[in-house]
């Protein structure tokens, strides 16, 4: 979607009338186009290449994360692990909320400093 708007973006450059009036601008906006058409034409084989194998399940990240676990299974674990490690995170944020709100004493303290 967006080499296909860099495409419009460039045609509607080269549709500009300064093009007409200044020889270096159309140059410049010429190649741009050029270079906006081949990234467009490229990307379209990449994604026509994965339908055809059969590995494209869906544009969205989650697609894309089954496809890289298949392929790579130490992402997976990898996922796993952060997730885990993220829930540990939270949970132990939340205790160390709980001490921090409650009044300062000697063991609150000593729990809140581990």
């Amino acid at each position: 979607a967006m080499s296909k708007s860099a495409v419009k973006i460039s045609s509607d450059l080269l549709a500009n009338p300064l093009c007409e009036q200044e020889p270096a601008f159309l140059e410049m906006v010429t190649a741009f186009d050029t270079a906006m058409k081949r990234m467009d034409s490229f990307n379209q084989e990449k994604v026509d290449g994965l339908a055809l194998a059969g590995k494209w399940e869906c544009w969205g990240c989650r697609g894309l994360v089954e496809w890289f676990s298949s392929v790579f299974p130490s992402l997976n674990v990898a996922v796993k692990r952060r997730e885990q490690t993220l829930q540990d995170y939270k949970r132990l944020q939340s205790k160390v909320e709980k001490y921090e709100e409650k009044e300062r004493t000697g063991p609150v303290l000593a729990k809140l400093h581990q």
